[in-house]
């Protein structure tokens, strides 16, 4: 009986015993994979911390541009963003290391291999794990500065309360339902006392009349005074210390994992809006060895106009300054004429400050090379216009001839075709201009009045010319090439 019931007994003893010795081959199988998941591993150590050092790169361009920045959403962002990069970094660090400040204060020691190294770290991680921590060190000296400049952005715009993350009812004394609202720090903050009436575009805006007294178009508007902003050079120096450190980090690296320079691609994209291609010199190189010719790019005529009611920082270089527009004349002499050729909507027209001003022929689809100082490629009786107009030597009569060619009324040139300062935007079609232009004191800009021997001095410029737009870019601008095709004799403002 005792043998039948062991008999029977035996294959679930067998069965329970088999299970255990299973489970505890997963169990044990089950423990150690989870240690291997948590030692780090080189693939893993590199990934996370290469993906670290470029954020860290990326926050230290953001944080430059935020210095110099009136808007204080921008600010506020990168407070935030600072913030939340140093604690990730402390996170990343702690998992490799219990204490990094104990670790990383013998860095010098560790590099001379005067120190053991924790077992979890090569040298090269060693290495990366400091210079994280160093640059994190760094960086948090910054987080009471953008604090204080953050108040200071607040006197320029309206800084509303951050809501949270997930969205806030906003009270609404109509609606029964308040609506959700989130964050927007992507928006730029309300300017305060920045109201800008809407100012016409350069063909409708009246004439500034220079020598007199005018009418504005609003009584005693002063336009808003941008702000001047200059970042603290305490915050730009440990803004290159911690970028210093992280660039000479990047050698630790394995040679897969590459990182981008933000100030490199901020050049790039600000050069591919407004400047040339760098083809596109090479490509007209023949052209461009004949004396007096050039190659640049014509923007639309917003490219050089602030928004209304925005703020800009007016240290920092406009768009006019980054890309002026090609020279003239000789660059040694005190006056330089320019080719000040913008995009006014679909037709092409130079900027005229002061009392400058041009007119231009479309002459059709005629090449710069047969263009010559006689223009003998033009038909005779615009040829002669161009050739022969005579500016006025009084400043009243000056500026009346530049009303007229920017308008088209009152012309009397004894032509039957209105001649204009502007002419339509077309693709390979060549453009003579004949620009006069006259260097006024800034005096005399201010309706402040000059001697008549000061206004016999004004350096001035009168130029015959050519350009040709060779490409159209989907943003409406034009890559030109250009010419002087004459030099005429300078004209003299005599009263």
């Amino acid at each position: 009986m005792r043998h039948i019931f062991f008999s029977l007994l035996l294959p679930f003893l067998l069965v329970s015993v088999a299970r255990n010795v299973l489970a505890a081959e997963y169990q044990s199988s089950s423990t150690q994979q989870h240690h291997l998941t948590f030692e780090p591993s080189n693939e893993k150590f590199y990934t996370e911390a290469g993906r670290l050092v470029q954020r860290q790169i990326d926050l230290i361009a953001r944080i430059e541009q935020a210095l110099i920045n009136p808007d204080a959403n921008r600010m506020r962002a990168v407070g935030g963003q600072l913030t939340v990069q140093v604690k990730t970094v402390e996170n990343f660090l702690h998992r490799q290391h219990k204490n990094s400040h104990t670790l990383c204060s013998k860095q010098a020691d560790l590099a001379r291999n005067l120190v053991s190294l924790p077992d979890q770290l090569t040298a090269s991680q060693a290495q990366i794990y400091c210079s994280l921590y160093a640059s994190s060190q760094e960086l948090l000296k910054l987080t009471p500065v953008l604090d204080r400049l953050l108040s200071r952005r607040g006197e320029l715009a309206l800084v509303r309360q951050l809501p949270l993350v997930t969205g806030e009812h906003q009270s609404d004394p109509v609606l029964s339902i308040a609506p959700m609202q989130y964050p927007h720090l992507r928006k730029l903050a309300t300017p305060f006392s920045t109201w800008e009436p809407k100012s016409p575009t350069a063909a409708s805006a009246p004439l500034p009349v220079i020598g007199r007294t005018a009418k504005t178009a609003i009584a005693n508007y002063v336009p808003p005074v941008q702000p001047a902003i200059a970042a603290p050079e305490s915050s730009l120096t440990t803004l290159a210390t911690a970028k210093q450190i992280l660039a000479a980090t990047q050698s630790s690296f394995p040679p897969e994992i590459r990182f981008t320079d933000p100030w490199e691609n901020a050049s790039i994209l600000d050069r591919f809006a407004y400047d040339l291609d760098p083809q596109e010199s090479q490509s007209y190189a023949k052209f461009l060895e004949l004396p007096r010719t050039g190659i640049f790019r014509v923007l639309q005529y917003s490219a050089y106009q602030r928004p209304l009611n925005t703020l800009r920082n007016r240290l920092q270089p406009s768009v006019n300054e980054r890309y002026p527009f090609p020279s003239l004349g000789d660059a040694q002499k005190r006056f330089n004429p320019s080719l000040a050729l913008q995009v006014q909507g679909e037709r092409f027209q130079l900027r005229h400050p002061g009392v400058d001003y041009s007119f231009m022929v479309d002459v059709g689809d005629v090449p710069l090379e047969k263009l010559d100082g006689k223009l003998q490629a033009i038909h005779s009786p615009m040829r002669e216009f161009l050739l022969n107009y005579q500016p006025p030597q009084n400043l009243d009569a000056l500026q009346l001839d530049r009303r007229r060619f920017l308008t088209g009324k009152d012309q009397n040139w004894q032509q039957k075709q209105t001649i204009l300062a502007h002419a339509p935007a077309k693709l390979n079609h060549t453009y003579v201009v004949r620009s006069l232009q006259f260097q006024i004191p800034e005096k005399m800009l201010n309706g402040q009045p000059i001697s008549p021997e000061q206004l016999q001095q004004i350096s001035s410029s009168d130029i015959i010319l050519a350009f040709r737009p060779v490409r159209r870019r989907s943003d409406g601008s034009y890559t030109v090439l250009w010419r002087v095709l004459n030099q005429l004799p300078t004209p003299q403002i005599q009263q």
